[in-house]
């Protein structure tokens, strides 16, 4: 008898280790990725000119033989082409370079601009567009001409005058009621 309880037990192991090696487990496994995108601030500067014919605007080009007393047609306006609305704000910069050889100083407050002062505010060397700029929309025109002064002597001859515009934006959601207001403009040095 206690042979066949020793038997008995031992077959008894042996299938409980067999059967050990045998069992399965349910199991589950997940993984989520979660991509977010942020939206973007993009402007496109926009200089246009009106030709002679008086046809439609096209892209400003150099212009040359400029003689005092006259107006250059320069359109300057911004597009938004990001996905977010946006502030915008931009500068406008005139360099005067003598022609070689020519002594004397420059005076920049010959060279004027027709600002648009009723969608545009002036603070701090800047224009601030009067508001938001959504997707797609244009901005007025800051100005449409440069004009040179009829009292612009000998001194100018044969010199080039240079008119930088720098146009910036920032995000308009979650900061400030308006550009003047607003925060995060890039640094313009």
């Amino acid at each position: 008898m206690k042979k066949r309880i020793f038997v008995c037990a031992l077959i008894a192991i042996c299938l409980a280790v067999a059967s050990y090696g045998t069992v399965a487990f349910f199991t589950h496994e997940e993984t989520a990725t979660n991509v977010i995108t942020m939206g973007n601030v993009k402007i496109e500067l926009q200089e246009l000119a009106l030709p002679s014919d008086g046809k439609d605007a096209v892209p400003f080009r150099d212009v040359i033989d400029v003689l005092p007393g006259t107006d250059v047609s320069k359109i300057v306006q911004v597009k938004n082409v990001g996905a977010k609305s946006a502030w915008i704000r931009i500068s406008v910069d005139s360099v005067i370079n003598l022609a070689e050889g020519i002594q004397g100083t420059a005076d920049t407050s010959l060279i004027t601009y027709d600002f648009n002062t009723s969608h545009w505010t002036e603070k701090d060397g800047y224009f601030y567009y009067n508001q938001a700029l959504a997707p797609g929309e244009t901005t007025v025109p800051l100005f449409t001409e440069v004009q040179f002064s009829p009292a612009m002597g000998n001194l100018y001859q044969q010199s080039t005058t240079s008119v930088i515009v720098t146009a910036q934006a920032t995000q308009v959601q979650n900061n400030g009621d308006s550009a003047l207001t607003a925060a995060g403009w890039p640094n313009a040095e």
